[in-house]
């Protein structure tokens, strides 16, 4: 059992990577992939709590890259998390997230909307502050019944309190996981809010710039979903990987290694990963 996109308190999970690999192997994980959001800062302690294995330690990222709609996130595997450049860019991203935020917490005021940087702050503990914070203050304060409620009417992208941040160009995010020797692989394509062909299209012109690889097994991915993504995975000759995408408490529904309780990436992936790498 492997899972490959994992998040630790090094951007918005809640275990630290130590207490990561320590679930991992409680559970009987033969591989691991830490992909925290725009940071590859915990993969360093990650690799040294996972040794010799088991289980094998995968070096990663989450890359957030521009898009038209929705949201595109590109998965890194084997980077090196030493890259000069990748971190210079990583630290531009998170930049633009802390500009983000204070450009919420104005919004949410101007809405009428009494939120604190404080009191989200304090929501994120040792996280990366993001959206999920801002709608656990919301909540906090009664402004709204739940996280999703505050999504739907203040945080989601085009609602009132939503601000954009930097990211940098797709063909750019996977150049830069290219140069720190990674594999660059497109994560959750559903969140683009594409039509087949339209999703197609886009993922050839990633694949044209270097995309070696789309995440077909996912913790929401419907049965339908899956199999729509491992034809285009087969079609533009792409590894098809997996992860449970797993924050721990802040969405504990979601299992390490097992997603909602069926998840299964096949362990092929891997290799087939380790083959691309330059």
């Amino acid at each position: 059992m492997i899972d490959l996109h994992v998040h630790s308190t090094f951007s918005d999970g809640s275990l630290t990577p130590e207490e990561l690999v320590d679930r991992a192997r409680e559970i009987g994980l033969t591989a691991i992939a830490l992909t925290d959001h725009d940071s590859v800062d915990g993969v360093p302690r990650f690799l040294a709590a996972c040794g010799g294995g088991p289980p094998e330690g995968i070096p990663g990222v989450e890359i957030s890259a521009q898009v038209a709609r929705g949201t595109l996130h590109i998965l890194g595997y084997f980077i090196d998390p030493g890259d000069a450049k990748l971190a210079r860019m990583l630290n531009r991203i998170r930049d633009g997230r802390g500009e983000r935020n204070r450009e919420i917490v104005a919004r949410l005021n101007a809405l009428g909307l009494t939120v604190k940087w404080e009191e989200v702050r304090a929501f994120a503990g040792e996280e990366v502050v993001g959206r999920p914070h801002f709608a656990q203050a919301l909540l906090a304060r009664g402004y709204v019944r739940s996280k999703d409620e505050a999504f739907e009417k203040y945080l989601a992208k085009g609602r009132p309190a939503y601000a954009d941040r930097f990211r940098l160009p797709p063909a750019e995010c996977i150049a830069l996981i290219a140069d720190a020797g990674g594999v660059p692989v497109l994560s959750h394509p559903f969140t683009m809010e594409l039509g087949p062909k339209q999703l197609r299209a886009f993922t050839s012109s990633l694949k044209d710039a270097g995309l070696q690889g789309v995440e077909v097994y996912y913790s929401e991915h419907s049965a339908s979903q899956q199999a729509e993504y491992l034809r285009l995975a087969a079609e533009l000759d792409l590894v098809a990987t997996g992860g449970s995408d797993f924050h721990g408490e802040a969405n504990p529904a979601v299992k390490l290694g097992r997603g909602f309780g069926s998840l299964q990436v096949p362990e092929e992936a891997i290799e087939e990963l380790r083959a691309r790498r330059r």
